[in-house]
């Protein structure tokens, strides 16, 4: 407790002397402003921000005020991706060389700090977890007076030094830290939050800054579904029937009820009611607790808790079902699938942000506005702010082809040759580095085959592979870097890895074509959320196509342009773009927008590149 007086103090006196690290940026000055109001009001914000307005510290030194001032005690900085932990970090190291005085965190996953090959947090097998609460607290307060920032590696040599779990310490430190930089599930998945700020009954003065909003929908989504296979509960039966007879049984039973769906269904079917499912699941789980209770160890231990994990989760879920959800089942190639749809995920996220102050919800693509405040939040009286872009209309050319389209009904050899055609004659107007984003791997591969006969030796070509690990990721980047004496070309998957959160700044990138206008793919959970969203406000195309594709054109498109020095053209390469419906979902800074076919469009690019080489003369 003294120890916590005292640095509340030290801490509050250093943020009074802290200021706004850089000058002010067009606009940047009103975001700030916003985000501290919204923390006053105890409100929440829905910020869409332009690729370098600064939002990052525009929205964390106005929080990091609210905390001296009283009006926040933690601040949680929630990412979807771990490049965006990193420039949250750079956030607060940055007003650490002012004077600030502010513990931060980051946390990482248990599975990537865990020193034993294998994650098993039974003290018989891990030296860690043996004796761990006989020598943790010691652990934390050695940590906490060592310094203001732990990082991954300070928090495992702490760990190794009084040999406790690296994963518990960290989540230990937290508990002491004013901000913490971590993954949404952290705050929001029922199965792996953080109880110790969010168990129920719980509640605090935490001011949420949530980084890349638009994430949060689909992510929602998924932490609040919950599905089982038939065939599990089949292999599992096989692994215990000798062990006991009686959660053979109740496996047995929850795997005839499956039958029965199965057999009702074709290919794909809605369900009303399966409490006769649940109340069978209920049973085999109390069974299931006897018998993990008896069989400490056996072959096959893992495969059978996975599944008891899974039965957990879909009881809990199960409990959370209400007019935002739907059930249905379906044949998933061979086998058969029952799943507990969280097609609107607003009223479990809201149930979490309740347990917090304020929150920040900040996006360079949280377009349209009201899509993203009635998926992420039930509340009615959110803020909202359209930050002011700092860049100047004439650093790019934004072209729309009316002469090509991505649609099912128009692909075939003829269009991807167009497609091929727009990409070799915009690498050869100006020398640089260009992506090519493809609604699929498909088309990607087809399109690149027509170019290779289009560009003899002339441009060098780089392709992003299905399932690329780490390292292949940071070679294919660093292509980027590399100095060439000729354009280079990079195909890649709109909404994949390289479709967001990377920075190819100034010369390493200096174009991006973007083929088609990012739809998913169609599927069951796609046609679900189209007629719910249909019977619930008439737009269900919208909400369950339109609206995330064209987020993943925005975000395609934003990793041209990074920095006030930057240039660069966007090519969109489908006529649908021309439509009023796609027009509207515009950003401001795409009111400036020219049409092209095959047949002008280099000399569109020749203008415009010509006109740059003019400015800087």
């Amino acid at each position: 407790a003294k120890f916590q007086i005292e640095w509340k103090e030290i801490r509050n006196a250093s943020i009074r002397q802290t200021e706004f690290p850089f000058p002010y940026r067009d606009g940047q000055r009103n975001l700030v402003s916003a985000v501290y109001r919204s923390i006053l009001r105890k409100k929440k914000l829905f910020i869409q921000a332009p690729t370098g307005v600064g939002k990052t510290m525009a929205v964390v030194f106005p929080a990091v005020r609210a905390v001296g001032e009283g009006l926040g005690e933690k601040i949680f900085y929630l990412t979807a991706k771990t490049i965006t932990r990193t420039v949250a970090w750079q956030a607060f190291e940055t007003l650490r060389e002012q004077c600030l005085r502010m513990k931060v965190i980051v946390l990482t996953a248990k599975e990537k700090i865990c020193f034993c090959e294998e994650t098993n947090c039974n003290p018989d097998a891990c030296p860690y977890a043996k004796g761990h609460f006989d020598r943790v607290n010691d652990a934390v307060y050695q940590l906490l007076h060592q310094g203001d920032v732990f990082t991954r590696e300070e928090l495992l040599a702490q760990a190794k030094t009084h040999r406790v779990c690296p994963f518990e310490l960290c989540l230990d430190t937290a508990s002491w830290v004013d901000n913490i930089i971590c993954d949404y599930n952290y705050v929001f998945d029922p199965t792996v939050y953080l109880k110790r700020f969010f168990a129920e009954g719980v509640r605090g003065d935490y001011l949420f800054l949530i980084d890349e909003a638009h994430n949060l929908v689909e992510r929602g989504r998924e932490m609040y579904s919950a599905s089982l296979y038939k065939e599990e509960f089949l292999s599992v039966k096989k692994l215990v029937k000798k062990r006991s007879l009686k959660l053979a049984k109740e496996l047995q039973k929850c795997n005839e009820i499956l039958l029965g769906y199965k057999r009702e269904c074709e290919q794909f079917q809605y369900h009303e009611n399966i409490s006769a499912f649940v109340f069978a699941l209920l049973r085999l789980a109390s069974e299931y607790e006897v018998f993990l209770q008896k069989n400490r160890e056996f072959d096959g231990r893992d495969e059978v808790l996975e599944l008891y994990y899974k039965v957990r989760s879909f009881l809990d879920t199960s409990e959370r079902l209400d007019e935002n959800y739907v059930i249905y089942s379906q044949h998933e190639g061979e086998r058969f699938q029952i799943k507990l749809y969280c097609v609107d995920p607003s009223k479990n996220l809201q149930e979490r942000l309740d347990k917090g102050k304020s929150t920040i919800f900040f996006s360079a693509t949280l377009l349209p506005i009201q899509y993203y405040k009635s998926l992420l939040s039930t509340k009615t009286d959110n803020y909202a702010v359209y930050a002011e872009t700092v860049f100047r209309p004439q650093q790019q050319l934004l072209l729309i082809a009316s002469d090509v389209t991505s649609r099912y009904t128009r692909r075939g050899e003829q269009e991807y040759a167009r497609m091929a055609d727009y990409i070799y004659q915009t690498g050869m107007q100006k020398k640089g580095n260009y992506i090519v984003f493809f609604p699929s791997y498909k088309m990607m591969d087809d399109v690149y085959e027509q170019f290779l006969g289009m560009n003899t030796a002339q441009m060098d070509c780089i392709v992003q592979k299905s399932g690329m690990k780490e390292a292949d990721r940071e070679e294919f980047l660093a292509q980027f870097a590399v100095g060439r004496s000729r354009t280079m070309i990079a195909f890649c998957v709109m909404g994949g890895i390289f479709g967001e959160g990377i920075d190819l700044k100034q010369e390493q990138l200096i174009g991006a074509m973007i083929v088609g206008t990012g739809l998913p793919q169609v599927g069951n959970e796609r046609e679900i959320l189209k007629q719910f969203y249909d019977q619930r406000s008439g737009c269900g195309f919208d909400y369950a196509y339109r609206y995330p594709g064209m987020n993943k054109v925005l975000q395609a498109a934003g990793r041209v342009i990074r920095t006030v020095s930057d240039v660069g053209v966007i090519e969109l390469l489908d006529e649908r773009f021309l439509r009023r419906e796609y027009r509207e979902l515009f950003p401001r800074e795409w009111q400036s927008c020219e049409v092209c076919t095959v047949l002008n469009v280099a000399e569109k690019l020749r203008g415009f590149w010509d006109a740059q080489e003019g400015s800087r003369a």
